[in-house]
């Protein structure tokens, strides 16, 4: 078993910045991904970022590329998502998960869930 822990977010004004950190225990894992999805009232859980545990490739989601960014420490076993230019269409509860085998950003592929976070934007 893999326990995450998130942390970070909070209520931010359109244009803002938070940053969300996920926490792993548990279980080792030297491969797979760790991301970050979202979920927003009345909508399906829709995949936020990832990144390849071992080697580091980064994958976005079409509506936050070129305002967050996702990274790792490996040692410390945490994932951080640095959420710039906030909108409130970002607005939702956000989860941090690991896929250790599957596809990037499918979220039926991820074998563990943190409780999520919720993060406000207001307009």
């Amino acid at each position: 078993q893999v326990q995450q822990v998130e942390s970070g977010g909070g209520l931010v004004q359109a244009g803002g910045s938070l940053r969300l950190s996920c926490a792993a225990s548990g279980r080792t894992f030297r491969s797979g991904f760790m991301g970050w999805f979202r979920q927003a009232p009345g909508k399906g859980r829709e995949f936020v970022a990832a990144i390849g545990w071992s080697v580091g490739f980064r994958y976005y989601g079409d509506s936050v590329k070129g305002r967050f960014t996702i990274s790792r420490d490996i040692g410390l076993r945490t994932v951080d998502l640095q959420m710039n230019s906030l909108k409130p269409e970002d607005t939702a509860v956000y989860y941090c998960a690991v896929c250790l085998g599957g596809s990037v950003h499918q979220s039926s592929t991820y074998d563990y869930w943190g409780q999520g976070t919720q993060v406000t934007v207001s307009s």
